[in-house]
């Protein structure tokens, strides 16, 4: 006799797990000849990113790049002059994550989490400090298991229906936020774009049908010296993107998170209708990376057996990882940074910069407790002519609570964080600082299931009935399935002579009339 058997196939993702390393950077850098001589360093702009990520044995091998900014002063004629000069670093480092291997996929991030320039003399700057690199591994489950059996009417099977966390894929936009800004006649014309800080805001992701919406504001913040002036000026914009992205199978009951990154920046100067430079054009390349998953209900075949035929069955437990919950949160970060005695008063606040990180996580009941940090850096004029410009920095601790209802300590989350917007103002003889920070947490955790792969029937073999009935008294734990499925008979057959109306009541102690071989 064989067996018909309707299989599906199972595909699914698991996270393996993530992990973190610190990469330390050090290097010294020449100023370019173009440049004059370098006399005291007023920020570093640093921009990190990630050029190759490599799954091999139990580590991520990830290499990257750094682009920094470096804002100095100058004496010219006496008088402190702000210029920039721009250079590249690289960096590598290994992610131990025990049991990734190279077929596995994996994300990875990089965050600043410390960096200082210094002088070394007035033709060279050094830097040092640390990059932070992040890896997650995720494994893929792909099995068939058996779905139904065709063709043999009297086997009896138990269907439990579940639920598995399936990936429909990643879609990946290229989004071009185009700016074209117009300096007034009361600003000075450009003479060169010293600083630019584009950010990503505002988010808003939709999944339709066969596609994702992304929408999105960047905005530009741009800083100048001034065309034959020392005078610093700012250029901001909020530019709108969006972009519809392809996905089969995507629909809109599904959930999906979306990371957004600054590929690429180019600026150029132009002339307006006057012949002088105020028309600055920006754009930038803005690449969206949206993750789309549902949870998929399957009916398995938790157990078989056949009245009249012996069968082998096959079942392996597979380790799967089900998604509990995942949520966003906005938390709103404040805090006063004092200029004290050492530091020039300020006239004007000319930009600020702001970079989040999250620095620990843990689950709780029903929450998800985080902690982070707000880097924060404010370049501003000062009422003090000679030191006309100055900037500060601040680091600010963060602490919250993402709602995860019925989540337990011992599972899994992943935590991300963005910085949505940041405002400086003064207060008395202090800088306000309110950053918004928008927090995503996702909870997991591993499930044993056990899946029915096969089914044979077993030749020559034959259940052993009894020829007369029998009385059985129901045990605790016991099931109309089980007592059927031990005396070979079927829950029908059990329900009809015992006139039960609902098979999911019994009661120990009751005593059941189970059919022997001449019951039909």
């Amino acid at each position: 006799m064989d067996l018909n058997l309707v299989r599906e196939n199972i595909e699914c993702e698991q996270l393996l797990g993530e992990s973190f390393v610190n990469t330390p950077m050090k290097g010294e850098y020449v100023i370019p000849d173009t440049h004059p001589d370098v006399y005291k360093v007023i920020m570093l702009d640093t921009k990190p990113s990630i050029t190759t990520k490599k799954i091999v044995q139990d580590k991520v091998y990830v290499e990257g790049l750094i682009d920094y900014n470096i804002l100095y002063l100058t004496k010219e004629e006496d008088e402190d002059v702000l210029y920039n000069t721009t250079y590249t670093g690289k960096f590598s480092n290994d992610i131990q994550i025990s049991g990734a291997e190279d077929n596995m996929v994996c994300e990875a991030e990089c965050f600043v989490e410390d960096m200082e320039c210094k002088v070394v003399n007035e033709r060279k700057v050094s830097v040092e400090g640390v990059v932070r690199l992040k890896a997650e591994v995720y494994k893929d489950y792909n099995f068939e298991v058996v779905k139904d059996v065709d063709d043999m009417k009297d086997i009896q099977m138990l269907r439990n229906p579940t639920s598995v966390d399936k990936i429909v894929g990643t879609a990946t936009g290229e989004l071009i936020a185009k700016s074209n800004i117009k300096i007034s006649t009361d600003k000075p014309e450009v003479g060169s774009i010293i600083k630019r800080n584009i950010s990503i805001n505002k988010r808003k992701v939709e999944v339709l049908e066969d596609k994702i919406n992304v929408e999105a504001f960047a905005n530009i913040e741009l800083a100048y010296r001034g065309k034959d002036t020392r005078d610093i000026c700012c250029l901001n914009d909020e530019v709108f993107i969006n972009k519809e992205i392809d996905l089969e199978g995507a629909n809109s009951f599904m959930d999906s998170y979306t990371d957004f990154e600054i590929d690429g920046v180019e600026i150029e100067v132009k002339e307006d209708d006057l012949g002088e430079n105020r028309v600055v054009d920006v754009e930038a390349l803005v690449k969206s990376n949206t993750k789309v998953m549902y949870k998929k209900e399957i009916e398995v075949i938790e157990d078989m057996y056949c009245p009249e035929a012996m069968l082998d069955i096959k079942k392996k437990d597979y380790e799967l990882n089900v998604m509990h919950g995942q949520t966003e949160k906005e938390h709103i970060v404040k805090n006063n940074i004092e200029i004290d005695s050492t530091m020039p008063k300020v006239k004007e606040i000319l930009m600020t910069n702001g970079k989040v990180c999250v620095t620990d996580k843990k689950l709780v009941e029903d929450k998800v407790m985080v902690e982070g940090v707000l880097n924060v850096e404010v370049m501003y004029k000062t009422t003090d002519d000679k030191e006309y410009i100055y900037t500060l920095k601040d680091n600010i601790p963060f602490d919250c609570s993402i709602d995860m209802p019925g989540c337990k300590i011992d599972m899994e989350c992943i935590v991300k964080a963005n910085l949505d917007n940041i405002e400086t103002s003064m207060e008395a003889n202090t800088i306000a600082v309110k950053g918004i920070v928008d927090l995503y947490g996702r909870v997991n955790y591993n499930v044993h299931k056990e899946f029915l792969i096969g089914v044979e029937p077993i030749e020559d073999s034959k259940p052993e009935k009894k020829a007369s009935i029998t009385i059985y008294v129901v045990q605790q734990g016991d099931t109309l399935w089980k007592i059927a499925k031990r005396y070979y008979t079927t829950i029908e057959n059990l329900m009809s002579i015992n006139e039960i109306e609902n098979a999911d009541v019994i009661k120990p102690g009751q005593k059941l009339i189970i059919p022997g071989k001449a019951i039909i």
